[in-house]
């Protein structure tokens, strides 16, 4: 069984900045990639940010610039630091995670979610 336990989020003035962080556990053997997704009411839920293992990022266009995702495979962390925060970040992030777990298999895992909440 592999949990991912979200923190960080909140309520922020537009131009703020919020950090998210995101703890896996589990019988998880390896990490292939973790990253970040929002979703609004109405929408589908879409990539913010992903990392590799090996340390590749890909970036929604919005949030280029603005974002910066980054991991400890060691700990299995991942976080996204938000900056220059705007009204339209408002969503809640899911973490998700791609791992390598027992039997050989790989697989995605999603937290609870975190609400972010960008006032203007």
């Amino acid at each position: 069984q592999v949990q991912l336990v979200e923190s960080g989020g909140g309520l922020v003035q537009a131009g703020g900045s919020l950090t998210l962080s995101c703890a896996a556990s589990g019988s998880i053997l390896s990490i292939n990639a973790m990253g970040w997704y929002r979703q609004v009411p109405g929408k589908q839920r879409e990539l913010v940010a992903k990392i590799t293992s090996g340390g590749s990022t890909n970036y929604a266009d919005s949030v280029k610039g603005r974002f910066t995702i980054s991991r400890d495979n060691a700990k299995n962390t991942v976080q996204l630091q938000m900056n220059s925060l705007k009204a339209e970040d408002t969503a809640v992030y899911y973490c998700n995670g791609n791992f390598w777990v027992v039997l050989g298999a790989l697989k995605d895992y999603w937290g609870q979610g975190t609400q972010v909440t960008v006032s203007s």
